[in-house]
């Protein structure tokens, strides 16, 4: 990964290097500890605040340069706000705001986690540093030019001080997996796409091993020997033969039923035939963001060892216009034994995850199955990117991924289901066509994707707005997010992991 941050925990009675980063809220009150690192050097404080109009604000900065009365070369007062409204989401979003403010060629920064309260909790403080993380990875692997600005990795030592050393680093060893995982599913998606076709995907997706998950790769001759005909319609076109990929991780009670995770995997769409405009096609590259999610998840839930057993399945294609590639008008059998109409060769991924569906569903029989997929336009006409659209056959699973989204800051709007839609994918030749009209799209995708989950429950997120190309944000500067792996590991830790 490109990832050159080190992140790790001192006491307060460390002495600051290098950059010293204090927070403080919005009445500009300060810690005890805080206040004792600063000595003299408060005045100045309390006169730049007067002459920046800062007024500690939650995300506000104030940076001072060679402050008076420290030995540190730069100090930086970040506003927490109102403490009475901190959640766990903001804290993460402060440890943004810090490695915001850090340039590359910074050696060192020494954070004071603490806040006028008092010393924050060892689990804050893991937040803070897992926001410094995520905001400071840049993918930088293919610039030859790394000295400065944008194109250079921020190579610096970050020093959290404490309270409670061994609280901190406690609670930061699973978060510190998650943003691993999280920065796993970046990579993916930023890579171009003559690097990473199915079969370097797949390879990729069995380093998970060394972490104990069990990796199962399904070439085209497998595929068809379980008539997975939808997903070899849309490879059938491309020189790079197609791949499923199945991972288990086994951390819950021996022969428990698991949970499922599903991902599309198109490592590059022109639309095949149906061939897509050129204007930002290059965009299509990051068309697999729902497999990198599901490879992102599965590291952080094998990492952290969580008590739960899970399958990750995630269909791998490309889809290309060759003279071999199927045409609108082609009828292929996918897995189900349903037929299927094909009336868009751009509607590919749905024909893809049709069949992943169908496989885990019969022969994993999991608890409940949530696939991830940049689907449609559809959903970012109507949602922007905001929301990721969440369409499910279940309330309680679309309650529990909603609860999810609202702690982590990786949010889902429900959108509705129902059988008046079925009508827009029945087909004059064929059991459905794999699209429907203009109106509703990503609802008549998300119907086409229920005819394959049999009675299992299930959740579609249509993460199209939210996987690629978003606006920087304060976790986020790399055109991939990693969408959905903190989201869904705060599902599996608050709902379905093993107590013990």
């Amino acid at each position: 990964m490109t990832d050159a941050v080190k992140v790790g925990f001192v006491p307060f009675s460390a002495a600051p290097r290098g950059v010293l980063v204090v927070f403080c809220d919005d009445t500009l009150k300060f810690g005890p500890s805080t206040i004792k690192a600063l000595g003299t050097a408060a005045n100045a404080v309390k006169r730049a605040a007067t002459m920046n109009q800062f007024k500690g604000k939650s995300g506000a900065t104030l940076d001072i340069l060679a402050p008076e009365g420290l030995k540190v070369g730069r100090l930086i007062v970040v506003g927490a706000g109102k403490l009475a409204s901190l959640k766990d989401s903001d804290f993460i979003k402060l440890g943004g705001k810090v490695a915001a403010k850090i340039s590359a060629g910074t050696e060192a920064v020494t954070v004071l986690a603490e806040l006028p309260s008092g010393a924050m909790k060892g689990s804050q403080a893991a937040l803070i540093a897992s926001g410094i993380r995520l905001r400071a990875y840049r993918f930088v692997r293919y610039k030859t030019k790394k000295k400065d600005g944008d194109n250079a990795p921020l190579r610096t030592q970050f020093s959290i001080a404490v309270a409670d050393v061994a609280a901190a680093r406690k609670a930061f060893t699973p978060e510190n997996h998650v943003v691993d995982g999280v920065l796993i599913a970046r990579e993916l998606v930023n890579e171009p796409p003559n690097v990473l076709f199915p079969a370097e995907f797949a390879r990729r997706a069995t380093q998970l091993r060394k972490l104990g998950v069990k990796v199962d790769v399904l070439d085209v001759k497998a595929m068809t020997k379980l008539g997975m005909g939808a997903l070899l319609g849309v490879s059938q076109g491309s020189e790079h033969d197609g791949r499923t990929v199945i991972m288990r991780w086994n951390g819950g009670k021996p022969g428990e039923q698991p949970i499922a995770f599903v991902g599309k995997g198109v490592c590059f769409d022109t639309g095949g035939i149906s061939i897509k405009p050129a204007g930002s096609m290059e965009d299509m590259k990051g068309d697999m963001g729902g497999a990198a999610c599901v490879v992102g998840l599965m590291h952080a839930l094998a990492a952290r060892k969580a008590k739960v057993n899970v399958v990750g399945a995630i269909g791998l294609v490309e889809n290309m216009p060759d003279g071999n590639a199927q045409r609108p008008g082609d009828i292929v059998t996918s897995m189900s034994g349903q037929t299927i109409e094909i009336i868009n060769t751009d509607a590919e991924g749905r024909l893809v995850l049709a069949d992943v569906l169908w496989y885990v569903a019969q022969k994993h029989k999991p608890k409940f199955m949530i696939d991830l997929a940049t689907l449609t336009g559809a959903i970012m006409v109507a949602l922007g990117v905001e929301y990721a659209g969440m369409f499910s056959n279940d309330d309680k699973l679309a309650e529990r991924l909603t609860a999810a989204g609202q702690e982590t800051g990786e949010r889902v709007w429900r959108m509705p289901l129902g059988p008046e839609y079925d009508k827009q994918i029945d087909s004059q030749f064929a059991d459905m066509k794999n699209t429907g009209s203009r109106n509703g799209g990503s609802i008549t995708a998300a119907q086409f994707l229920q005819r394959f989950v049999d009675d299992t429950p299930w959740a579609h997120l249509d993460i199209a707005g939210t996987a690629m190309g978003v606006p920087a944000s304060d976790l986020n500067r790399s055109w991939g997010s990693g969408y959905g792996v903190r989201l869904l590991n705060r599902l599996v830790a608050d709902n379905y992991e093993t107590k013990r």
